[in-house]
């Protein structure tokens, strides 16, 4: 029957699509690719009055196989994208897209630059209007490739620059590059949205011509717009601008705080805690501390000598000054379950001593303050430092020694 003849046609085109899926998840290309070709016949004669919309499906299938197919080669994947780009309009920019992005992967960034433009130029009744984003993601990516000409033609001249070298013809090709660049790059930054690349450019453009203004305000734009999503990049590119120009601590304070709130274990929070710890407000040291404490959460610092030094500075500082411990006391609470685990085991005493004699310094400092002198690890790496008869050893055993009954007040 019609029915059964449907239903039987629709089960071997679902059936061919999963065959395709597991050769492509086992890498098999030249068998995906044999069952995409039966997979577009099979569309191809399906007479049924039933919407059927597979263009895009088509397109990334076939996009994922030419990408990784032995016998591919860029004349075919240009076919296949060029006649993907005629078979939905609602797509055509999309295509246009990932062709440029192909053609960049591949060095061909004058093809993708023209291709950009061509899909510029593209227009098609109401969905143009309908593709809005795609088209200001179009001129943005074009605005890149502008930049990316500005910066070739900006280091031929300050390479040459020292020689006496003149040439108008590249200055005016840079100013041009640069007008075009910059047009579409501040376009697509209004847009709310994560745009690091595109900011990262724009700016480098305004700071070349020194337009510092500008870029502070395009910084501070992107980095304290509620419109915009939480983003750390936007708030370490505002830091490393401030301090190239030599902004206040203050400013750099601030920019990092944000920092902090939303990424504890970034490497930045170094530079915090410094700038925190030689502050001579007492909330601004308080901070510092917490910073230090938080960074140290992340397995990815247990082993940064930085970090510890950090801590075991500022610890031992409250400590002799008496002054205080109630901030020790605060953020060690919400710890002392887990951190002896996690960074003061005897075994990791052992490995610590063995890598890295400075880690494990700065490492038993803190945990004989916070652990007190029968803790595993301070206990293990001290005898350690003595045996071999390094001075500062034996210093820090005397002091947390002297200083045990700090651990009792610590831990409460």
């Amino acid at each position: 029957s019609s029915h059964e003849h449907k239903l039987n046609f629709k089960k071997s085109k679902e059936l061919c699509l999963s065959y395709i899926q597991d050769a492509m998840l086992q890498k098999q290309w030249k068998r995906a690719a044999e069952f995409l070709t039966f997979y577009v016949e099979s569309l191809e004669k399906d007479f049924s009055r039933e919407y059927v919309g597979p263009s895009e499906m088509i397109w990334r299938i076939g996009t994922e196989i030419l990408c990784h197919h032995s016998h591919s080669n860029m004349k075919e994947f240009n076919s296949f994208i060029e006649q993907m780009k005629t078979l939905g309009v609602k797509r055509y920019l999309k295509v246009c897209l990932e062709h440029a992005f192909h053609l960049l992967c591949n060095g061909l960034i004058d093809e993708a630059y023209q291709n950009l433009s061509l899909a510029e130029s593209w227009r098609f009744g109401e969905q143009t209007a309908i593709q809005d984003k795609e088209m200001k993601l179009i001129q943005a990516y074009r605005g890149l490739l502008d930049y990316y000409s500005w910066s070739k033609q900006k280091n031929i001249l300050i390479e040459h620059g020292q020689d006496g070298f003149e040439d108008v013809s590249v200055e005016q090709e840079m100013h041009s590059s640069f007008q075009k660049a910059a047009v579409n790059l501040k376009e697509i930054i209004k847009v709310p949205g994560v745009w690091d690349v595109f900011v990262k450019c724009y700016v480098d453009l305004l700071e070349f011509y020194g337009d510092h203004n500008e870029a502070r305000q395009v910084l501070n734009e992107y980095a304290y717009n509620s419109k915009f999503p939480a983003n750390p990049n936007a708030h370490v590119y505002l830091y490393q601008f401030l301090k190239r120009h030599g902004e206040s601590k203050k400013s750099l304070v601030s920019a990092l705080k944000i920092l902090h709130e939303i990424v504890p274990s970034h490497e930045l929070m170094i530079d915090f805690n410094t700038m925190l710890q030689k502050s001579k407000k007492r909330k601004k040291r308080r901070l510092g501390l917490e910073v230090i404490f938080a960074v140290l959460d992340y397995a990815g610092w247990k082993e940064n000598v930085k970090a510890w030094s950090c801590l075991a500075r500022q610890v031992k500082q409250i400590v002799i000054s008496e002054k205080h411990l109630d901030w020790i006391k605060q953020e060690w609470n919400s710890r002392k379950d887990w951190w002896p685990a996690f960074h003061f085991s005897r075994y990791l005493a052992k490995s610590n001593w063995q890598e890295n004699t400075s880690l494990s310094y700065e490492k038993a400092l803190v945990a004989g303050i916070l652990l007190g002198k029968d803790c595993k690890y301070f206990k293990y790496v001290s005898h350690q430092g003595c045996k071999t008869r390094v001075k500062r050893f034996r210093i820090m055993k005397k002091f947390v020694n002297k200083h045990n009954l700090v651990y009792q007040r610590i831990s409460g």
